[in-house]
């Protein structure tokens, strides 16, 4: 029986990207849609899971993306409660690769700082889709986690983030990159989730401390963290192992089609940040 995938895209255009990576991961078929809306979803649903039955339901699975996390997740909502009974079938969330790419970056960094000592991490840019995955990610793996924002962040959104992943959070100022350093005076590692072409982090801020490891997602020149290139992959720069775009983005491909393969073996998974990261733990 074939392995179809229904592709639920909140953009306009369903991602030609992610429907690449769905094919490259065992989908056999994909069917894509744009610009659903969590009002369209149920019949969505409802015409991929009741042409097969129950036993047979692992071979239909759905894909939800698209640019905006948060419309993601109304959409994740809406799948779920469009299924009743045995007719369920496997979802992964992961729009704009936000998920996928969050669990990459927290997998490399966790395993380049290794263990041994008490890590506190700072997520700079932290309070986007993926800062905010990776942040969780840190803190639920234990480790102190301080997330930046230009201007001081809503409450509510560490909070949230605290009652999801627990651990421990605190957000910070970061107006510009001269108070990087005093930010940074005390941490072991460091992830740049900025936006692309913007440097957050010279290297007088991060070189000759106490970081461990550090990446950057930004794979625009200037890159996010002063001193670390697009290509590097657990490379010694100033005395931490550093990972550039490219390098957490390898791992990242690798999840996201592992993910894809995982959603045929049965027919009631949920992948969503932390089930990622289960996924990727395997993969290392």
């Amino acid at each position: 029986m074939r392995k179809l995938l229904l592709q639920l895209d909140t953009s306009p255009h369903p991602s030609v990207f992610d429907r690449v990576v769905a094919y490259d991961g065992g989908a056999d078929e994909v069917m894509s849609y744009g610009g659903v809306t969590p009002e369209a979803v149920r019949d969505l649903v409802h015409g991929a899971i009741f042409t097969r039955g129950p036993k047979d339901l692992h071979h239909t699975a759905i894909f939800i993306g698209g640019t905006d996390m948060a419309d993601g997740e109304r959409l994740l909502k809406a799948v779920r409660k469009s299924f009743f009974g045995p007719f369920t079938v496997s979802v992964m969330l992961d729009s704009n690769g936000s998920n996928t790419t969050a669990v990459a970056a927290v997998a490399r960094l966790l395993k380049a700082a290794g263990p041994g000592e008490k890590h506190r991490a700072v997520v700079t840019a932290g309070t986007g889709p993926v800062g905010l995955r990776a942040a969780g990610l840190l803190a639920k793996a234990g480790i102190d986690v301080t997330l930046t924002s230009r201007r001081a962040a809503d409450p509510a959104i560490v909070e949230t983030l605290q009652q999801r992943f627990g651990g421990r959070i605190n957000a910070a100022v970061m107006s510009d990159p001269s108070s990087a350093a005093s930010i940074l005076e005390q941490a072991t590692m460091l992830l740049n989730a900025g936006p692309a072409g913007v440097t957050l982090v010279p290297k007088s801020a991060w070189t000759g401390g106490r970081i461990r490891a550090a990446a950057d997602l930004n794979a625009v020149p200037p890159l996010g963290i002063e001193g670390i290139e697009v290509t590097d992959n657990a490379a010694e720069r100033d005395g931490a192992t550093v990972f550039g775009a490219l390098g957490v983005g390898g791992l990242k491909m690798k999840i996201h089609k592992a993910c894809i393969a995982r959603l045929f073996e049965r027919n009631d998974l949920v992948l969503d940040a932390e089930t990622i990261a289960e996924v990727a733990t395997e993969l290392r």
